[in-house]
């Protein structure tokens, strides 16, 4: 068995506020030891919704050769790190749309026994981050997956405050993520990619 850590990181992003959340997961988890696939998940809105806003339309061009998650992307993961912004409390369509593709590797059995985690972004200050992050955990929940948040385990989290994962406000679109977002999302993905290394370790073992 391969010792190291697979981590993917699959993520919706429109106009690259959660892109570049997702970017910062897989710098740590790269430096945290693990090979590392960033992968985006397939656009559903029309053409004309994305030209309509120039942020949005940029943002596609900007990340055109980011590849599209397939499901083949969580079984090869040890680790996945999932990252949306945040549609009424619950995570975007698009990625919803990409779990929902994950049946048969459900079915399977494919999907448990992995580490999970995930990271999102608000348009307004609180704006549903929690329950974001607590609903797409339901889904891990589901496949049998081990749920591994930042909590409070470094001192910026007492900065940060949410212990569930990475979370950032943008004040709709205006401000990227600061270092405080960009530090929790590196704290999410390295305790994942260290907690994933610990138990491939052990049923190796």
């Amino acid at each position: 068995m391969d010792g190291q850590v697979k981590a993917a990181v699959i993520y919706y992003s429109a106009t690259g506020i959660t892109y570049q959340m997702a970017q910062a997961a897989v710098e740590a988890a790269g430096e945290a030891g693990a090979e590392v696939r960033l992968r985006k998940v397939r656009e559903l809105a029309p053409d004309e919704a994305i030209r309509s806003n120039s942020g949005w339309q940029a943002h596609r061009l900007e990340t055109q050769d980011v590849m599209e998650a397939q499901p083949d992307d969580l079984s090869w993961a040890d680790v996945v790190i999932m990252g949306s912004p945040t549609r009424y409390g619950m995570i975007a369509a698009q990625l919803k749309q990409f779990i929902d593709t994950t049946g048969p590797l459900w079915a399977q059995g494919a999907l448990a026994n992995k580490v999970y985690t995930g990271f999102t972004s608000t348009a307004t200050l609180h704006g549903g981050q929690e329950a974001t992050l607590l609903s797409l955990y339901t889904v891990f929940y589901h496949w049998g997956g081990i749920v591994v948040t930042p909590g409070y385990t470094d001192p910026s989290q007492f900065v940060a405050g949410n212990p569930y994962g990475g979370s950032h406000t943008s004040n709709n679109g205006e401000n990227p993520p600061d270092h405080v977002a960009l530090a929790a999302t590196a704290l999410t993905a390295k305790r994942a990619v260290q907690m994933g290394a610990a138990l491939k370790k052990g049923m190796a073992g």
